[in-house]
This record gives C-alpha cells, structure tokens and sequence, in this order.
C-alpha cells in the first residue's frame, strides 16, 4: 500500500497516498486486459513508446478506479433525486480533466485512458475534448498580440468553454465543440464536434485546473476527477524537441502546414529553434499558470525520462 509523502521539490504537505508503479499495479485486481498492442500502436503519440506492460500498470488500475467513482456518484445522484427531490433526471456525464504541460503526453494519455475506460460495460460511451477548441481564432490571437502567448489562459475563449461545459453538466445535448486544426494551427470556422450526454466525457488542456476570480466559474467546477500528469521540467524540455524534430519531418513537410517553413531547416538549426519557443512560450506558461495548478488534482501522474510512469499519488478523500 501507498504511504504518504511530500512533494520532493519541497511544496506543502498534502493529504496524497504514494504509490510506487509495483504498487499501483498491484490494484488492477482481475481488470482484464482489454487493448490489443495493434490498437495501443494507433492511439499513442509519435514519440511515447507507450506498451502493453503501461496498460496493464497503469491505465487498467486507473480504470478501475474511475469506474468505482462513476459508479458512486451515480449512486449518490439518484439517491439525492428521489428521496429528496422525488423526481430522477436523465444520468449527466461523468467528467474526468487531464492538466499538464505541452509536451508532457497528455494527448496520448487521454486517448489511452479514454479507450480502457469504453471497455467497461457500466460507461462504454466515452468522449474526450481538448481545449484547443477552445483556442481564441488566430485572427482574433493577431488583433490582441497574443500569438506568442497561445496556450496561455488569456488565450482561450474562457465563456465559450465555460459555457459548454455548464450545459454538458446541466444534461443538454448535442453540444458543439469547435473543431481546431493542428495543421492549419487555428480552429476552423463552421466545423463543429458534437458531444450528445456521453457516460464519461474526459476533457484534456493545458490549465483545465486554474482557478480564477472569485466571482468566475473555472473549468474544474465541473470536474467530477481531476488528473495532473507530471515530470520533471528538463524532460518536459527534451520531449519538445524530440517531437518538434519529428514533426519537421513529417507533419510539417505538408505545404498547409502553418510550420511548412521550419521543414527544411538543418536539423541543428531545428533543434535551437524548438529550444528557443519552449523557452519564450511553453516554459513561462508551465511556470506561471500549469505546474502550480498541480496539487488541485486529485491523481498525480508521475513520469521518468524513458515516459514510464514511476509513481502515482492519490488524494485521500
């Protein structure tokens, strides 16, 4: 069993249980192994050498334990509408929020997270959202001087986003999420997501814990998980620029790719100006708005320099 800790860099003391990846695995119980390793192929990132072994470790406890607190909440729902308020209402969505730096994996884990949980038979409908949708339009970005601030909270449409999910917990349905386009690296007018009342929605972003004003609603108000997904800075770093090489010789190389023009740098060259937009943008961002949103969450995932999990921390309730 997991014992407590406190954070190694040296943050307050809080009321998380550690556990060790032999630990956490252990808690998987008799989850079966419900991915194939073609299928864990076609939904990890380009350069997250994501295994069977990390299903079985880490998502399948993980899964189980989501599944226990969709469960209980569904129970404590309809206990509170029938013997207080005498009439039940339609099940609303279960929502799980993934924070973490750029470059971290939160991509790849959410897509992950969201398959395992699909396997089970109490919430098979499991939608996920990112917030880049919610990114503000480029044009909008240019008018405010704000393109080299992209992914910092003033760079969302904070109502929009706040709206959507208001209604999702309200019970609407056939919500719309704007659609963003990581070619054209801005959200494309007039196509639409629609979320019609999923069992789980996750929803993933880089300060979906933030807080705000007091008089403001901030997204983890609708939050029934929260997960923080977490390394150590200099490998956040080196994992930017090992995917920005790899983009530049793939993604990038397509003509209406807003990064085209990066394509045929030198790879030395390439390495230096992936090093220079993690340190004028994502860095300062990590710093000042994502990593101390950390201990809101209630599941901290910790990742070492191979992208393994090590360790995970778990709030008491």
């Amino acid at each position: 069993m997991g014992g407590h800790a406190a954070f190694r860099d040296g943050e307050t003391k809080l009321p998380y249980l550690v556990f060790s990846r032999p630990e956490w695995a252990a808690l998987r119980a008799n989850v079966p192994l419900s991915l194939s390793e073609e299928e864990v192929a076609s939904l990890r990132g380009r350069n997250e050498p994501v295994s069977l072994a990390d299903i079985r470790d880490v998502y399948l406890p993980l899964s189980r334990l989501l599944n226990l607190y969709v469960l209980a909440s569904r129970s404590l729902n309809s206990m509170v509408e029938s013997a207080f308020l005498g009439a039940p209402r339609s099940a609303v969505p279960f929502v799980i929020g993934i924070a973490g730096s750029v470059g971290v994996g939160k991509s790849t884990f959410a897509r992950l997270l969201r398959a395992v949980l699909s396997r089970w038979p109490d919430h098979p409908r499991v939608d996920l959202v990112t917030t880049d949708g919610f990114l503000l339009p480029t044009r909008v970005l240019e008018e405010r001087d704000l393109m080299q601030r992209k992914g910092f909270p003033e760079s969302y449409d904070l109502r929009r986003m706040i709206g959507f999910l208001a209604a999702l917990k309200a019970g609407e349905r056939h919500l719309q999420v704007p659609f963003y386009s990581h070619e054209a690296y801005d959200v494309v007018p007039g196509q639409f997501e629609t979320i019609d009342r999923p069992d789980i929605l996750i929803f993933e972003g880089l300060n979906v814990l933030q807080t705000g004003s007091e008089r403001a609603a901030v997204a983890s108000d609708f939050f029934d998980f929260s997960i923080y997904l977490d390394a150590a800075t200099a490998d956040i770093e080196s994992w930017y620029v090992e995917r920005f090489l790899l983009l530049q010789r793939t993604a990038f190389r397509s003509p209406a790719s807003y990064f085209h023009h990066y394509a045929d740098l030198p790879r030395d060259e390439a390495k230096d100006v992936a090093r220079r937009i993690w340190q004028r943008i994502n860095l300062p961002n990590l710093e000042q708005n994502i990593l101390p949103t950390r201990e809101r969450a209630r599941l901290i995932v910790r990742k070492e320099r191979s992208h393994a999990v090590n360790e995970i921390r778990l709030r008491h309730l």
